[in-house]
């Protein structure tokens, strides 16, 4: 890969695809009458303005606070556009609200629910161990089970299409290809620096972690959940971008769990979706321009 090229993420929304490098984001959404609306914003990371959140671990930790501050402001904006309402943005008290009812709603269901549960099934076992793999085993059936209930919902499937859109626009980047929907179409919906993985990554990473605090006290297990939960969101970060940088057997093996799971939160897209995947990405590279506009082109003149 060129040395000028940015590392670019992405994430899938409302009837479009959001993307960002280190000091911009655009989110790109078609509208109903076929044209594609296209917001830029700035953003700065707060790991590029303070360079001790660079560290190992921490910088996890301040890209997974960051990347659901993105996400639900991401989702607003592609709502609004999508639907064509007069409302404005989740803005002010509103984001922040819906923010921790949502990451409360995701802790209480993946997190604490299965501790609970484990409280009430362990039938008389008291080892340590077995409790916490047992936990740990309800905890990946919880989430499996649920991503695979919503990847039946229709409305969710068209945003797991724009996910394999993301995926296949980012791959074509990456590859040092023109990005245009011909070029970017021959690529795998699946990533290994997909959030996705990373969730996963989670999971198995709190199976781990969880296990060294033995089995105490129900209210004391779930504090120690809740304490955890940063370090646990760090070294996860850690091994999905160890994944990215790396292609070696070890880097291998802990992202095929991942790529497995993919196949069920994307899927292959159409490509008008991949044309919008394109616009924002093309959006975020380095000599874009038009910061902070909305811009409404008819046949994707931006490609």
């Amino acid at each position: 890969m060129s040395e000028e090229r940015v590392n670019i993420g992405g994430q899938a929304v409302v009837e479009g695809v959001m993307m960002r490098n280190k000091s911009d984001v655009a989110i790109a959404v078609r509208r109903s009458e076929g044209d594609i609306a296209l917001k830029k914003i700035d953003f700065v990371s707060f790991n590029e303005r303070y360079a001790f959140l660079k560290w190992p671990l921490l910088r996890g930790m301040v890209a997974f606070v960051e990347a659901l501050v993105l996400g639900f402001r991401s989702l607003s904006i592609s709502a609004e556009q999508a639907l064509e309402e007069e409302e404005e943005e989740l803005k002010g008290w509103e984001l922040p609200l819906t923010m921790a009812i949502a990451l409360a709603a995701g802790i209480g269901l993946f997190i604490l629910l299965p501790t609970v549960l484990m409280t009430y099934l362990r039938q008389g076992v008291d080892n340590p161990l077995l409790l916490n793999l047992g936990e740990g085993m309800l905890r990946l059936l919880i989430f499996l089970s649920y991503i695979f209930l919503i990847s039946r919902w229709q409305e969710v499937a068209r945003v797991f299409q724009y996910h394999g859109a993301e995926h296949k626009a980012i791959a074509c980047y990456e590859a040092g290809h023109p990005l245009t929907v011909d070029n970017a179409r021959p690529f795998s919906t699946l990533h290994r620096r997909c959030g996705t993985s990373f969730l996963l990554i989670v999971m198995v990473t709190s199976i781990i972690l969880f296990s060294f605090f033995g089995w105490p006290e129900l209210w004391q297990r779930i504090l120690i959940r809740l304490s955890l939960l940063p370090l646990v969101a760090g070294l996860s970060y850690e091994s999905i971008r160890l994944a990215g940088l790396k292609d070696n057997l070890f880097t291998r093996i802990i992202s095929q769990p991942g790529l497995w799971l993919q196949h069920l939160t994307t899927k292959k897209p159409v490509d008008e979706q991949v044309e919008v995947a394109i616009c924002a990405l093309n959006a975020v590279m380095p000599d874009s321009q038009n910061k902070g506009s909305i811009i409404i082109e008819k046949q994707a003149e931006a490609l």
